[in-house]
């Protein structure tokens, strides 16, 4: 038998039987949590943190030659886009990327000179905000700023991408960008309904996102990724099925399809969504059913974390391969060990050290021009939180974990030393969304929309039986 799911509009929606379990299954583990860039995560890492140590880390550090992955966050945007919660600068006006650049390589000079200079840079990303704010001038002045001071590569199988506003760019912008050495592009498509795009301040029409996938196309880009979200005001079944229609018309190699989290007490442009306009939960699980079952069936493969990619993606063959990793970019290929963060707010994984940069603009200039490296934030992962980290990562990016290999290298007896997790987890082996397979804990087709639930226990730092972190977290479902 089939449900039916009424609207606010009067539409109305025979829910497919195969999509009624999924929807009970996701009102049994809604709740709030991390979604696994790093571990431990960003609230762990403390102001009061010891900057000398990590420098004598490096300075005693043999080898400098290690391949490195690099993030240039650029905080810049023409307009404000009212469910973003990204940090970032609204702002017309005249020289403020020009000086954003200057003092961004004084953060260069330093950095490269801490973390070596020679190591090949085999992954970058540059992300806002709105990369695209910058000129065609300015985007190549900061590519030679990057190259003098870091070894970027021209090799095929290096992984240089820009997220990108549609709104900001042209085709002519597309082909500057893979002058300078980008090969992936990911394009900020959030959705394609009228009314949805006015309501969160966004309008981009579907002529000219398509126009821009066509430019990508011709430059030969290595592959192109589409940002959607599901939660907006006014969408619902109808818009998203249309929605959808369209992005898989394009045939994006990657499409990433994030849960909008409503949290204006946090984010202040939030403040002007009209909450009574967004869906309600009910219908918010059937958009995320509906993506899911429909992009499936276009051919993607979901590899987990609101992450779809066709098959011959490279990400789906890393997966396969225990090649993917996850970090504060999302899903990459595993090709360096190294994350530099660069830029106001951005977040570094080096070695057994997080650090995060001054979140505040001024705060971040300031140091810089006080010939300070602009960390403020940071944390040094014990043996325990490697322990922990392989774990969740394993699970959301392999989606099984050698039990064997993990007590090996780590000494211990896993299900005496995850007793209490196990214990927690009990409820998702009985709805089969973990099981055991010889000495492998393996994630359920069923269990993928799930892999935050599955982790959370894992999690030394959440309180399990409390709230689950309600306020600093996003949903999971």
């Amino acid at each position: 038998m089939n449900q039916i799911i009424g609207t606010s509009d009067s539409h109305t929606r025979r829910l497919p039987s195969e999509w009624e379990a999924g929807m009970d299954m996701a009102r049994r583990y809604a709740t709030s949590g991390p979604r696994y860039t790093s571990y431990p995560t960003a609230p762990q890492f403390s102001d009061n943190f010891d900057l000398t140590r990590y420098r004598n880390w490096q300075s005693r550090k043999e080898n400098h030659a290690d391949p490195l992955s690099l993030y240039v966050h650029l905080p810049f945007c023409h307009d404000i886009c009212y469910y973003c919660g990204c940090n970032k600068v609204v702002t017309r006006k005249e020289g403020v990327a020009s000086r954003y650049i200057e003092e961004l390589t004084k953060e260069l000079d330093m950095q490269s000179q801490l973390v070596g200079q020679d190591r090949p840079v085999t992954q970058m990303h540059w992300g806002g905000g709105t990369p695209t704010y910058l000129n065609d001038g300015e985007v190549t002045e900061l590519m030679h700023n990057l190259a003098s001071r870091f070894r970027l590569l021209d090799k095929g199988y290096r992984e240089y991408s820009i997220e990108i506003d549609p709104r900001t760019v042209s085709s002519a912008t597309i082909a500057l960008l893979k002058g300078v050495g980008f090969n992936r592009i990911s394009l900020g498509v959030q959705d394609f309904d009228e009314n949805v795009q006015k309501a969160v301040n966004r309008v981009q029409p579907f002529t000219q996102v398509a126009s821009l996938v066509e430019a990508v196309r011709a430059h030969g880009f290595r592959s192109l990724s589409f940002d959607l979200i599901y939660g907006l005001p006014y969408q619902d079944h109808v818009s998203m099925a249309e929605t959808l229609r369209k992005v898989v018309s394009l045939r994006p190699d990657r499409i990433a399809c994030y849960n909008y989290a409503h949290l204006p007490e946090r984010f202040l442009p939030q403040r002007s969504i009209d909450r009574h306009t967004l869906p309600e939960p009910e219908e918010k699980l059937l958009l995320a059913q509906m993506i899911s079952a429909t992009l499936q069936d276009a051919g993607y493969r979901y590899i987990g974390m609101d992450h779809y990619v066709l098959p011959e993606d490279d990400l789906a063959k890393a997966q396969g391969e225990s090649r993917l990793q996850r970090n504060f970019q999302g899903y990459s290929l595993q090709l360096a060990d190294d994350l530099l963060g660069l830029g106001v707010s951005s977040i570094s994984q080096i070695g057994d050290f997080y650090l995060q940069n001054a979140r505040d603009l001024p705060q971040y200039y300031q140091m810089l021009e006080d010939g300070q490296i602009p960390i403020t934030k940071g944390y040094m992962i014990n043996r325990e939180d490697k322990l922990r980290r392989r774990v969740i990562m394993s699970l959301i990016c392999d989606l099984n974990l050698d039990v064997v290999e993990i007590e090996r290298e780590f000494g211990i007896d896993f299900r005496s030393h995850f007793a209490q997790a196990l214990s927690e987890l009990g409820q998702a082996f009985d709805d089969r969304l973990l099981e055991w397979a010889n000495d492998e804990l393996r994630v359920t087709p069923a269990g993928r929309p799930f892999l935050r639930n599955l982790c959370m226990p894992f999690d030394e730092y959440l309180d399990h039986h409390a709230s689950m972190g309600k306020a600093k977290f996003s949903a999971t479902i």
